[in-house]
């Protein structure tokens, strides 16, 4: 399936973190935190100014970025968990 998010939305695959603390330790799935870093998936075009002028997106497919946690949709696509978001929810980019 080929999707593409609409306007300023970001698709975003999270990405999942240790299951081993620094010391060795092994956490348990339900200990968990849901990881809040992700890698882009697709972006939209962009947003729309007042005079229809479109706003170029600062994030591009393959970055890695960071988001909160409670700021994107959770969807489903061929069997992906994938998360959209818009570009403003996002936190910053990882270098």
């Amino acid at each position: 399936m080929s999707f593409t998010p609409l306007h300023d939305r970001v698709l975003v695959r999270r990405i999942e973190g240790d299951a081993t603390t620094k010391g060795g330790l092994i956490i348990p799935d339900t200990a968990k935190e849901k990881p809040q870093e992700g890698e882009v998936v697709s972006v939209g075009a962009g947003g729309r100014r007042d005079d229809g002028e479109r706003i170029p997106m600062d994030v591009k497919s393959g970055d890695r970025i960071l988001f909160g946690k409670w700021s994107a949709s959770e969807v489903k696509l061929d069997g992906d968990d994938l998360l959209i978001m818009k570009e403003s929810d996002i936190l910053g980019a990882i270098a």
